[in-house]
Formats: structure tokens, sequence, C-alpha cells
């Protein structure tokens, strides 16, 4: 084969897609191929990846415990921005990929590989966050992408080109479906799911039980927060991924965060997936809680006004892009101050407030008190309100001149 790279390094899960090419890279370029698995907390999925991508033919393996690296800096500084894709979404596979290609391009690097190659579809958002972050820290990576040149165009045939070859899978033909898996979510697309109106089969999840069953008596966690960050659980400091474990352990058993939705893909078209986010979802009322008493009004709401664009460069792929960059500094720096205690309460698939305290809060009884205080004068009142009045009093009588 003309201009063929001397060496493959392939973001590799041992799941249907990535074995499929590994053993397809290898027939059709001839040269090595390195399988690189990201450990990002898929927990017993990565005990036989090893062994599958040696078995496929992979020349070496990779298998990185990326886990603190995962939670630490790439999900908690998306929690710090309060940010969810249209009004649902946590984000769990989207933050996920830039550090698998970053990773990717690191052992690229060491093994001299002039090529990277991965899984996702040409339909797909992943192919979008793959391919940024490789040319966003190695501008002249060669990118080879399966699923937009093989004739393999559906799982169907995925299937049946890995039964002709020997290849074992974990997708069937009865729960054709896929599914990622992190420490901070799971997801499932395709198959049954592609139905919109089709209601999920509750064997389906893994993370989560389901409300109905969960315990019928509350229970409560203590968040501690500095700077944004959550640090303690009921007063025990945990490092980042340890304590995004703990929360999902609680979430779990509650039956919280599951989410069914319909979203928009950054290609364009529109795809159902559902998501189990048990730690993410408390993670994120909590800290909503937290900056309720210590940030300040227009910095929260000039924050807010940035969560769909902050989302979206998430969503899209461009966390190593200077806008990403930037604007993540000025989110950090309103964080500082939010530091304190939130107390939540779990039950039957819900996460709720249950108390909010900090040394930093800004909420002072002394002056919200209905009761009578000597800080804030009720008649000043009058003045601000005929201030802000008067554009709309000025209007209406343009209105009334004008009949």
């Amino acid at each position: 084969m003309d201009n063929k790279p001397n060496k493959i390094v392939l973001a590799y899960s041992g799941g249907l897609d990535t074995s499929v090419i590994l053993a397809w890279l290898i027939e059709k370029y001839d040269v090595p191929v390195v399988a690189f698995c990201a450990d990002l907390g898929q927990g017993e999925e990565l005990a036989p990846v090893e062994g599958k991508a040696r078995a496929g033919g992979a020349s070496a393996v990779y298998i990185d415990d990326l886990r603190e690296e995962f939670v630490r800096d790439f999900v908690f500084p998306v929690f710090r921005a309060s940010t969810v894709y249209e009004h649902t979404y946590l984000l769990g596979t989207s933050i996920a990929r830039p550090l698998i290609a970053k990773r990717q391009i690191e052992i690229a690097r060491r093994e001299n590989a002039e090529a990277v190659a991965h899984g996702a579809t040409g339909k797909g958002n992943d192919q979008v966050r793959f391919e940024l972050t490789f040319y966003a820290l190695e501008p002249e990576i060669r990118v080879i992408a399966p699923w937009r040149t093989w004739d393999l165009g559906s799982r169907t045939k995925l299937i049946e080109y890995a039964e002709s070859k020997g290849i074992p899978v974990p997708v069937t033909r009865e729960k054709p479906y896929s599914t990622d898996r992190n420490l901070l979510h799971i997801s499932f697309e395709g198959g049954i799911l592609e139905d919109p109106w089709r209601e999920p089969y509750d064997d389906m999840f893994l993370l989560t039980v389901s409300p109905e069953k969960a315990p019928d008596k509350p229970e409560y966690v203590e968040i501690d927060f500095e700077a944004g960050d959550p640090v303690r659980i009921d007063g025990e400091k945990l490092p980042a991924a340890a304590l995004l474990a703990r929360l999902n352990e609680l979430g779990g058993r509650h039956g919280i965060g599951r989410v069914d939705l319909v979203e928009n893909r950054y290609v364009g078209m529109k795809s159902r997936g559902v998501y189990e986010t048990p730690g993410g979802t408390i993670l994120h009322a909590a800290h909503r809680a937290m900056e309720s008493i210590t940030l300040d009004r227009e910095v929260m709401h000039l924050r807010d006004s940035l969560i769909p664009r902050y989302a979206e460069m998430v969503y899209y792929g461009y966390w190593f892009s200077p806008e990403r960059e930037m604007l993540q500094v000025a989110i950090d720096e309103g964080q500082k101050a939010v530091c304190g205690t939130v107390r939540m309460k779990l039950f039957k698939g819900s996460a709720t407030v249950a108390g909010r305290k900090s040394d930093r809060s800004l909420y002072n009884p002394e002056i919200a008190t209905f009761e009578k205080d000597e800080v804030y004068r009720q008649a000043d009142a009058e003045g601000f309100i005929r201030l802000n009045a008067l554009r709309l009093r000025i209007r209406a009588r343009v209105a009334r001149s004008q009949g």
C-alpha cells in the first residue's frame, strides 16, 4: 500500500467496533498496531482487554490508569462551570474523549508511531472530539478512521465480520445497543434505543437501581467544597476519583441519575441516548447549592449565561481550544469563594438540597429577614423602583400619545 504509516496507535476498548478495527488495520496496512485502553473507571470491563488485544494481534498493549486525572483535570473543571448540555446531559462521554486522545498522542510519540486510529463512526460526535484533540496536540499526526472508509457500514455487518473471524465481542443480536462507561457515567445508544418511543429495559441499567426499588428511607450525605471542587464526603477527605466513586455508590443505591434524552449532535442529526450519572447528578445539585450562598449575583448570572457556550465547547470537542481555556480561567476565578458544606437528601431517584453553610456565605439573615432590621431601609426601594421604571413609563407615554 502506498504511503502506509510505520505504526498505528489504536484507541481500543475490546468492544465490537475496536475488536474488529484491530484486525482490519493489521490486515489492511500490515504494520504494527499498538492497542491503547484508558482506565477511566470501567471496572471489570477492563479485565479481558489485554488478552483480547494480544490475541487480536496487537504489537503492544497499554492500559493506563487515568482515573484520578480524568476526575481532577476534566470532570471537576466542567462541574465548576455548572455545565450541562441542552439542560440535561452532564457530558459524561464528551469530557472523556479529550483525555483519551491526549494520552493516545503521548503513546504515539513514545512509540514513534506516525498514525493514530479510533473506532468512532462517521455519524457521531466522538470522531470530532478525538480528531480535534489529535490535531491540537500533534498537528502533523495522521488519523485513520475506519468507519469513514471501510465497507462494514453497520453494526450488523460488524457482528457478522467478527463471527467470521472468531472475534469475541460483548454485543449480541438480542442486546445490540452500545455502551460507554467511565467514573462519571455510563451511556447506552443504538439498537432498540433508536426508537425514541420505546422505554429502555430496566435490566439494561448497570449503575442504578430503579427509583421504585430504591430504599424507602432517605439517606443524607454532606459534601465539603473548596474553590468549587468537592473535597470531602461526610467529613472524610478523598482523592478526586475516590470521591466521585463514593457518590456513584450512594446515588446508585437510591436510583439517582437516570436520564433519557434526544440530543442534537454536532454533525447535525438528532440522537437518542440513555445515561446513568448517579454521582455527577448529586455533585451538580450540591455545587449549585454551594454557589447559591457564596457566588456574587452578577458573577453567577454572567457565568450562567455562558453555560450553553461552554457546554457546546465540551460537547463538540473543543477542550483544547483557546476559547475554552480562556473561559475556564474566568470561571475558576469566580469559584475561589465557593467553599463550604452542602447536605443532600437522597431518596427514590431524587437528590435534593437539605442544607448549606459556608464561612464565605453572602447570605445574611439580618438583611434578608422579614422582621425589623437596621441595615436595609425599605423606603429606599421607592427610588430604586422609580428609576428602573423610567424607560417603561416613557415608552407607555409615547404609545399613549400615538393612540
